[in-house]
């Protein structure tokens, strides 16, 4: 190979080395939220626990109340809802979606069993339509950090 060609090629890998590698470090530690001295990490943990809720489980579909018009009741979301559907053949089947907003029952360990396995407390298993999900330990914690997230205090009741 040409001398100068192969310096011409090795400029390019140097300035991508010498850019962008600490470009890269910055943006991995604003995407991971390892902003020392902060809540960012956290934060980050709630974000990612809220995506796989809202967009991955779609908890809300079946532990939100709807309606007259089957729109969710946002002012009660994930606090437990009647499932509005039923199979069409007999088998077990769950009436009753419970409330997730905070896990109550649940300590962080059982929950986090109850993810990552599908087992709830004392070896039972949720009944369909609930799905035996088994979330990476890290998204199950990421989960958990999310429904026991502070919830906003509830407007006063209009008289």
């Amino acid at each position: 190979m040409n001398p100068r060609f192969a310096r011409a090629l090795s400029f390019p890998f140097v300035a991508l080395l010498l850019v962008g590698l600490p470009i890269g470090a910055i943006l991995f530690a604003s995407c991971s939220g390892a902003k020392a001295g902060s809540s960012e990490p956290a934060a980050a943990l709630r974000e990612r626990g809220r995506y796989l809720v809202e967009q991955v489980g779609l908890c809300a579909d079946c532990h939100t109340p709807r309606d007259e018009q089957g729109r969710l009741q946002m002012d009660r979301h994930l606090l437990g809802a009647a499932l509005p559907f039923q199979p069409k053949v007999p088998m077990p089947w769950a009436d009753v979606a419970p409330p997730l907003t905070g896990l109550p029952g649940l300590d962080d360990a059982a929950a986090r069993r109850f993810l990552t396995t599908g087992e709830l407390p004392g070896g039972r298993r949720p009944r369909p339509p609930m799905p035996e999900f088994r979330f990476a330990p890290a998204d199950a914690d990421a989960v958990i950090a999310y429904l026991r997230r502070p919830q906003p205090a509830s407007p006063p009741a209009a008289h």
